[in-house]
């Protein structure tokens, strides 16, 4: 049934695996605040079967499109499977462990406004874990990220101008900057489509106050699929200073790779 607040012309994309109650928990919150959208499309990569049949039990109630794969692919081939399946002009793109929170309907009414009268814009970004560090005020809580090559722009932040948090885009994303690359880690999968974004002149906004539209919920039951080294994670001082170098020293890979493609472009 078509809810109160609906848009025709954009399709939500929801890539998910093995988490069908994430899944269910993310529609059924969606449906609770009377959002509906001109399509859905589930992009699954090859989920056990207990949760495969627990997708295809939610189609009935939340009618959505499955696109299932037989198996496990990793994250970039399930977001280029989805893409695929859009036929709408503007794509919502979430993983299945966010829920849109009761700020989402103002501002993302607000964000498809500025994609539709806005025709740099490629995507407009909801949801981020750190600041983006280099932007400018564009309007109604949401500002422009600029990215800068120069190396006295050293938050290697500035390199996520695209990320895979939740985001509006246009539905002709990957024409433009190319599908996933399905060959390497979801991690790095994100920092190449992140450098083609880059260089191929994307333009984006990022909503400034961006944990008030989503929030990622990791349960017991159901917990995060992604695994990364600990030390990465931890606040011990010694690997807080590896980190440091870590960062600045990919930093200069980031910066020299992007040159070295613009250069080759």
């Amino acid at each position: 049934m078509q809810q109160r607040n609906h848009f025709p012309e954009v399709t939500l994309l929801v890539t998910t695996y093995n988490r069908s109650k994430s899944l269910q928990r993310l529609l059924s919150t969606f449906k609770s605040l009377e959002v509906s959208f001109g399509d859905v499309v589930v992009s699954d990569d090859g989920s056990k079967p207990q949760h495969l049949a627990g997708i295809k039990a939610l189609q009935s109630d939340f009618n959505f499109r499955l696109e299932a794969a037989e198996k496990n692919q990793g994250l970039g081939a399930n977001i280029n499977k989805g893409q695929q399946a859009v036929t709408t002009p503007y794509t919502l793109y979430v993983q299945e462990d966010f829920e849109p929170l009761a700020g989402f309907l103002e501002h993302f009414t607000d964000a498809l406004s500025y994609m539709n009268t806005d025709s740099s814009l490629d995507l407009i970004r909801f949801y981020a874990y750190f600041k983006y560090p280099y932007t400018k005020p564009y309007g109604k809580g949401f500002s422009e990220m600029l990215f800068s090559a120069s190396p006295f722009a050293n938050n290697h932040i500035k390199f996520y101008v695209y990320s895979d948090h939740p985001h509006l885009r246009r539905s002709s994303f990957l024409q433009k900057f190319g599908k996933y690359n399905t060959s390497v880690g979801s991690d790095e999968g994100e920092a190449r489509m992140a450098l083609s974004f880059i260089k191929n002149g994307g333009k984006g906004l990022v909503f400034d106050q961006f944990n008030t539209v989503f929030e990622q919920v990791n349960t017991s039951d159901e917990p995060s699929t992604m695994e990364r080294q600990n030390w990465r994670e931890s606040r011990n001082p010694f690997f807080l200073a590896v980190r440091a170098i870590y960062l600045q020293a990919k930093l200069l890979s980031w910066t020299y790779k992007l040159l070295r493609t613009r250069k080759s472009g």
